[in-house]
Order: structure tokens, then C-alpha cells, then sequence
């Protein structure tokens, strides 16, 4: 399959030209109509009339684990589903005001600059032969036998679930508020209330350098994704966000910045940068978050669309979409190339503190004030899953993540316990389902070479397969990325966990507490 490309991408514009097309169109507009309906539907707000009613309506007054937040959005849509069954408006349009109406129906654009035009072309450029790359493995994945993908998470959580406290180390004066490991995991930087940037090595927990350039707390902090790889230490690796609304650009081989950007209007709190490197985003107390050109250091989008604070910013791992949320309890995912929202993260209670895209493009992991991790897929536009996570404040949420290379530890542990990989790697449709296996026989001894390969197959299907989250209930939890159980609980020694993070060879986690330290804990193979 030729490599796709922004100039060969075909362009159809007669994507709606079939009858079944047409029919889930409308479908789809149907149900818009219904939730814009729903929207507009008086419905009392005191849980025990709320109760009444469903009981009117001939409905269960309470589900299990129901919340009266949730009881009342499901009157909502119960009384919203009998009124469209019936032909009825759930309210008369015409009560509204001329001006909503006006209002309604007027589109509002904002103007964009040449150079965002630009931007939006080569994102695009940079997206789609990763996406396309990323869907061909997933369908190579996809061919894997049951048994074989069982073996992989069998091995996989054994190993994660063998989390232990390394040692911890005072960070800073005042609260670490974050800590990000660099792509090689070798380096580790956290931020502060201080207002300081912190660069350590790890696990030794030595300091390297102290990066000063922030008059208030540190929000975000955010690698360059090729940093202490090939990356030169005097080029752009790091940049971090703070209350003094600047966006700091660093280098590895000096204390002050390499520039400062300047336009937020607020306090800044988490930053994230573009997969190509070129970009960086910044989410703002100021309701807004913006897109930064980390080369001319210039904002080159200013993107409202949050009613309150926007808390939360980051990217897709193709580069084609952005995520924000905030205060409001409302997460969106925006198409960079276009500009567009492509999904409204709606259904968290509380305000939104953290987000992330997992490793599979589709799916995205959000983590509130409400104590809950909720889980969205992009395909079905819907969230998937809500963890019960911590008993107060989600304050942070990371899925594994590597970079490609097994790393030495794994080959080392492969090389000294040769049981670790025992299976053969069946190529899909090598197997014969006509030939009658022997179950009982042991399986022919492996060669190098399918031990090897057998080794890369686990490695290129660990990431995604777990997420860390952080709690302010002194908790750091390890869940796993498919049936979202729970694999560990670390206790740290703190009593709120402000950040955590995974390392990119899987040796290392760290946490980031308000009592001034960080944590490292490792699994049995990377001691």
C-alpha cells in the first residue's frame, strides 16, 4: 500500500451519495435533534422530585451506583425518548427569545493567520502516514491468536504488578507539581510551586541542574519527543508553564530559557508538545488554550470553546488531534488540520484535571475532581468506561508508552531466563486447523530468531496495555488498558499525589507529591 500523503489524499465529496449513507445521515441528525431537544427540557432538580417523576413514568427511582446527577440525566433522555416517540416538541422553540433565535442561527468564525494555514498543512502532512502506519499494525495485531494475546498480558501485568519503592528524594522547597521522564528515561525533570525547573538523574536521584526562570508555580512540563535522543542538549528539549502566564522554552546546557512566550492572560497549567517537535500547547486559567510555532516562538492559535478554566491540554500520538478540558467539566477533542471539534468529552461532575491520549489513537483516559477516571472512544463518540479510581481528586493520568527499541533489561532477563518466551510465534493463517494437535506434547524448542521475534511482538503490543493514574488520597494505581481492573496500588509518602509517570523502557515509575518529594518505584526486571 503506497504511503499516504496530503497530495495524494483522495478528496470525496460525495461521501453522503448512497441510500444507506443517507439513512444513517439522518440517523444521526435525528438523535442531534433529540439531545438538542433534551437540552431545553424543564425537569425539576431536587433528587426527590426527580425520584417522583421516574416513578410516574413508570420508571426505576434508582439504578445501582447511581449518582442524583446521573438520576436526573436519565429523566432527561427517558422523557426525551417518550416525547420524540410521540411526534411532540419537548418545548415550544417559539417561547424563545428573537435574539437566541438570531443568535442560533448566526455562525461565528474567527480569522486565521497564514502562518496557521501553514501549520495545518504540515501537520497534516506529518499525521497521516502515522496514522496510516499505526492502523496496519493494529490490523497485524488484530490476526494475533487468543492464546498468544493472552500469554502477552499474562507477562505483561506480572511484570507491572511488581512495582516496589526504590526511594524518594526532596524535590523542592514548596510541592512538586509535576515530574515527566525524558524519552531515554534516564533524565527526570519536575516543577514546582517554587517556580523552579528540576533536572535529575535517575534512578541515582542526583541533580543535574536547576532551571530558574518562572516567578510563580510550575504547571506543565513537556519533553521535546526527541530530547536526550537526538536532540542536541543545546537545541529546544523542554518547555514548562507556570502561574506568571509564560511559556518557557529550555535547552539542556543552560539555566535560563532559550525564549519566553508571552500571551496568556491567566495562569498557565499543563503544556504538551506536538509529536513533530514544532509545536507546543498551553491550557490557561484564562479559558483558553493556545498553539504555539516553538521555531518563531509566535501563538499561532488561540482556541476558545471552555466556559471556565482550561486545565488540561495534549496530543494524539499521530499529531492530528489535540485534546483540551478544564474547570467546566467538559473535555474536547479539536482536529488540528481543520480546526473542528471532533468529540465533546461530556459526563464527568466535577472539574477535569488531566488527560491523555492512549498509545491506540482512539481511545482517551480524563481524570476529575469527581474521583473518577472516565474512559472515551473516539469511534463510537461515547465514553466507554468510569473507574471508581481514588477516594479524592484525580490529579493525573499517564498510559505506557515506548519508543520502539526493547529495551536492555528486557533482553537481559530473555537472556538469562530462557522460559521466558517458550511459545512459537504463529504468522497468521500459518496454523492448520485440519491437523490434530498432540496438547499434551511439549512445544518444539525455539530458535534465536523466533525468540527474538517473539520478544519485539510483546514489546510492540505492551504500549497502551496499562495506565498509571495519581490520586490526592496519597494513592498511585496501575490499571489495565483493556477490561480497566485494577493490577496494583503503591502507597507513597505523601498524603496528595499531584502528577505521576511511566518510564519509556518500563523500568520506572515516578510520583510527584504536595509533601515536596518525588517516589521512584521499579519492577523486579529493571533492578
Amino acid at each position: 500500500m503506497p504511503e499516504v500523503t496530503f497530495d495524494n489524499l483522495v478528496d470525496d465529496g460525495n461521501y453522503l451519495g448512497s441510500e444507506r449513507a443517507r439513512i444513517e445521515n439522518k440517523v444521526i441528525l435525528d438523535e442531534l435533534e433529540r439531545k438538542k431537544k433534551a437540552r431545553a427540557l424543564a425537569v425539576p432538580t431536587d433528587d426527590n422530585r426527580v425520584k417522583a417523576r421516574l416513578r410516574e413514568i413508570g420508571e426505576p427511582i434508582t439504578l445501582f451506583g447511581e449518582r442524583a446527577a446521573d438520576r436526573r440525566d436519565r429523566l432527561i433522555y427517558v422523557l426525551s425518548q417518550i416525547n420524540a416517540a410521540r411526534g411532540e416538541d419537548i418545548m415550544d422553540v417559539d417561547a424563545k427569545s428573537e435574539s437566541e433565535s438570531e443568535d442560533e442561527a448566526e455562525e461565528f468564525f474567527s480569522p486565521g493567520s497564514l502562518e496557521l494555514l501553514e501549520a495545518r498543512r504540515r501537520i497534516a502532512e506529518f499525521s497521516l502516514p502515522r496514522a496510516q502506519k499505526r492502523v496496519a499494525q493494529q490490523k497485524l495485531d488484530s490476526k494475533l491468536p487468543l492464546s498468544r494475546i493472552i500469554d502477552l498480558r499474562k507477562r505483561v501485568f506480572a511484570d507491572v504488578k511488581t512495582f516496589s519503592n526504590l526511594g524518594s528524594q526532596i524535590g523542592d522547597e514548596r510541592p512538586v507539581s509535576l515530574v515527566r521522564f525524558a524519552p531515554n528515561g534516564e533524565t527526570l525533570a519536575t516543577g514546582s510551586w517554587s517556580g523552579s525547573v528540576k533536572l535529575w538523574n535517575v534512578p541515582a536521584c542526583t541533580p543535574i541542574r536547576t532551571l530558574r526562570g518562572h516567578s510563580d508555580r510550575v504547571g506543565g512540563v513537556a519533553w521535546h519527543p526527541q530530547a536526550t535522543l537526538s536532540q542536541s542538549a543545546d537545541s529546544v528539549n523542554l518547555v514548562s508553564g507556570a502561574g506568571d502566564a509564560c511559556v518557557n522554552v529550555w535547552s539542556l546546557s543552560s539555566e535560563t530559557p532559550i525564549s519566553v512566550m508571552k500571551g496568556h492572560q491567566d495562569r498557565i497549567c499543563r503544556v504538551a508538545f506536538h509529536p513533530s517537535g514544532n509545536y507546543v500547547a498551553s491550557a490557561s486559567f484564562d479559558t483558553t488554550w493556545r498553539l504555539w510555532d516553538i521555531n518563531t516562538s509566535k501563538e499561532i492559535l488561540l482556541q476558545e470553546g471552555h466556559s471556565r478554566e482550561v486545565y488540561a491540554v495534549e496530543f494524539q500520538d499521530d499529531g492530528a488531534l489535540a485534546a483540551s478540558a478544564g474547570l467546566d467539566a467538559i473535555g474536547r477533542v479539536w482536529d488540528l488540520r481543520t480546526g473542528r471539534t471532533a468529540m465533546v468529552l461530556d459526563g464527568h461532575v466535577e472539574g477535569i484535571l488531566t488527560m491523555a491520549f492512549s498509545p491506540n489513537g482512539y481511545q482517551i483516559a480524563t481524570g476529575a475532581s469527581d474521583d473518577t477516571i472516565r474512559i472515551w472512544d473516539m469511534r463510537s463518540l461515547k465514553a466507554l468506561y468510569t473507574i471508581p479510581a481514588h477516594l479524592s481528586n484525580v490529579s493525573d493520568v499517564r498510559f505506557f508508552r515506548s519508543d520502539g527499541n526493547i529495551p536492555a533489561h528486557i533482553m537481559q532477563r530473555q537472556a538469562s531466563d530462557p522460559t521466558h518466551v517458550n511459545s512459537i510465534v504463529e504468522e497468521p493463517g500459518e496454523s492448520n486447523d485440519d491437523e490434530v494437535k498432540d496438547d499434551s506434547a511439549p512445544p518444539p524448542p525455539m530458535t534465536e530468531e523466533q525468540k527474538q521475534e517473539a520478544l519485539a511482538q510483546e514489546w510492540r503490543y505492551r504500549p497502551g496495555l496499562y495506565l498509571a493514574s495519581a490520586g490526592y488520597d496519597g494513592f498511585v494505581k496501575i490499571w489495565s488498558a483493556d477490561d480497566w481492573q485494577l493490577l496494583t496500588t503503591l502507597q507513597t509518602d505523601g498524603s496528595k499525589v499531584m502528577s505521576v509517570d511511566l518510564s519509556t523502557d518500563s523500568k520506572l515509575l515516578v510520583s510527584g507529591t504536595y509533601n515536596r518529594n518525588f517516589q521512584l518505584f521499579a519492577c523486579e526486571s529493571g533492578i
